[in-house]
């Protein structure tokens, strides 16, 4: 079907700043332990002297979910337009020939993590795709792009809400150590959707965090985009599976000894009907 790369820690920096290892909205221990139904019950007002630590730490990341109009995406699953689409688990996507798409895997694990989309010219813009499972009727967005404002100022760096076409979005510039031992500073903008029980994070960056043009035709492929929740039950922020369709699982197999054998990787190849799925280190 489609050729896909596998992109992981160590790429260029413009896609490096839509990987999630550098603010990964990490699940606490206490939220990962509180069932779904339990978290829809809590009162959203200020916490009172009554309630304990862990409860006052999920209470201050709830809100309700902020209303933004998905009609024309992304979708849940159970409203989403009959298209010819790809299944990947949690996210089915359109097949487009302008977008190269590339696996996010966790070495430890070699489970799938996302997706990063990387387009326009020479690969200048890149959006990385990941989804989690949410409460019924309270929003996570709220809660993770304060906690990723906070780690990036922290580490020196800068982050602002604005309005954007699918609600509060955090833009930044993340600092990192250049090759000189300078500190350089890598845009982003975080998009967040809250659905639902599902949450969808994209990160924007290269010229689609700064440049208009691109950063419209990324949120052209975001809205394209399909989430499908399941109904195991979840804890909040838990991240929902990702898998190769069945008919390219065993392309991947093939792709990936023959990588074993070669130190140079092959060229990805764009999201379109295509030869075979390659990985690329």
């Amino acid at each position: 079907m489609a050729v896909f790369g596998r992109r992981k820690k160590g790429a260029d920096a413009a896609k490096d700043a839509a990987t999630s290892e550098e603010v990964e909205p990490t699940t606490p221990a206490d939220d990962a332990s509180t069932d779904i139904d339990d978290l829809d019950d809590f009162d959203l007002d200020e916490p009172s002297a009554e309630d304990d630590e862990a409860a006052r730490r999920r209470r201050s990341k709830l809100r309700p979910r902020e209303e933004v109009d998905l009609s024309d995406g992304p979708y849940d699953s159970a409203s989403a337009p009959t298209r010819d689409e790809m299944d990947f688990g949690s996210l089915r996507l359109v097949p487009t020939a302008d977008i190269e798409l590339r696996l996010d895997v966790d070495e430890t694990s070699q489970t799938l993590t996302g997706m990063t989309a990387v387009f326009g010219e020479a690969g200048t813009s890149a959006v990385q795709l990941q989804v989690f499972a949410a409460p019924k009727t309270t929003g996570v967005w709220y809660g993770i792009r304060r906690e990723i404002a906070e780690a990036i100022v922290a580490g020196g760096g800068t982050a602002e809400e604005v309005d954007g076409p699918l609600g509060t979005e955090l833009r930044v510039r993340m600092p990192s150590q250049g090759p000189d031992g300078r500190t350089t500073f890598s845009p982003a903008r975080f998009v967040g959707v809250d659905g639902p029980r599902w949450f969808l994070r994209a990160v924007l960056s290269g010229d689609a965090a700064t440049d208009d043009d691109a950063a419209a035709r990324a949120m052209e492929f975001v809205r394209t985009v399909v989430v499908h929740r399941g109904s195991d039950p979840r804890a909040p922020r838990e991240l929902l599976e990702l898998a190769l369709p069945p008919e390219l699982m065993a392309q991947a197999q093939a792709s990936a000894q023959e990588h074993e054998q070669h130190t140079d990787a092959p060229t990805v190849g764009p999201l379109e009907r295509g030869p075979e799925i390659t990985e690329t280190r």
